[in-house]
């Protein structure tokens, strides 16, 4: 009738909670409160959060859809564990996607997409400019995915924007895992500004190649110092 939704307040304050709680969980995996491999309890996180199964289980749920965590048939929930070949995986695929979408937000982009993306190459210069401290990781990388999802934020696909920025919230996680005991490449503030630059003069095919290029240097950096496989397997075991 008139229609209204057929879904009870109760089932509302829910999805709410579970959408809350995986910002949040995502947040703390991200940071590397919870290690890789690392098994989640459940008990633990309901206490913590001050929620009741559903929308915990919900939360995991979406969680394990991105990713993130790994599921053995909804009754144990772990943190997933990393591996060279996820990460070369998703260098490819950000290779093919992001480019993809750098060059149609070039074609489309109007004048309040410039704005954001000044905006946000702004702050992430004025970050940049200051010296590197391991505390400071966490505002880094808050400018650093606004520039970057900034650059593809014209693109006019949801299901292109939702696929790139799944696989940004994979390769950030571990970049923030080489971060936590690297020192950041001072090339790549440079980097960011010729991507920059390139998109904010509509160069579609310098953009898109420059942006390739940083991908694809800042996951092989990443690469190089990851253990081989076998050894993360039995590490895992």
């Amino acid at each position: 009738m008139y229609g209204l939704s057929t879904r009870s307040a109760a089932g509302v304050v829910n999805e709410t909670r579970a959408v809350q709680l995986s910002t949040a969980i995502k947040a703390d995996i991200l940071r590397g409160v919870h290690a890789p491999g690392t098994r989640l309890r459940l008990e633990d996180l309901r206490t913590r959060f001050a929620v009741s199964w559903s929308p915990l289980r919900e939360a995991l749920s979406s969680l394990v859809t991105a990713g993130l965590i790994v599921s053995d048939g909804g009754r144990a929930y772990r943190v997933a564990p990393i591996a060279r070949s996820e990460l070369a995986c998703v260098r490819d695929m950000r290779q093919m996607l992001e480019t993809k979408a750098l060059k149609m937000s070039i074609a489309a982009g109007d004048d309040a997409w410039e704005v954001r993306l000044l905006t946000t190459h702004h702050a992430l210069r004025k970050a940049e400019s200051e010296p590197w401290e391991s505390r400071q990781l966490d505002a880094w990388e808050q400018v650093h995915r606004d520039f970057h999802l900034a650059l593809i934020g014209a693109c006019g696909s949801t299901v292109l924007l939702q696929y790139c920025v799944g696989l940004y919230d994979v390769s950030d996680r571990y970049r923030r895992l080489f971060l936590a005991v690297h020192p950041r490449d001072r090339n790549i503030a440079d980097e960011h500004d010729t991507i920059f630059q390139a998109t904010l003069a509509r160069d579609a095919v310098k953009a898109s190649e420059l942006l390739c290029a940083h991908v694809t240097r800042t996951l092989n950096c990443i690469l190089d110092v990851m253990p081989a496989e076998e050894r993360e397997a039995a590490a895992m075991s």
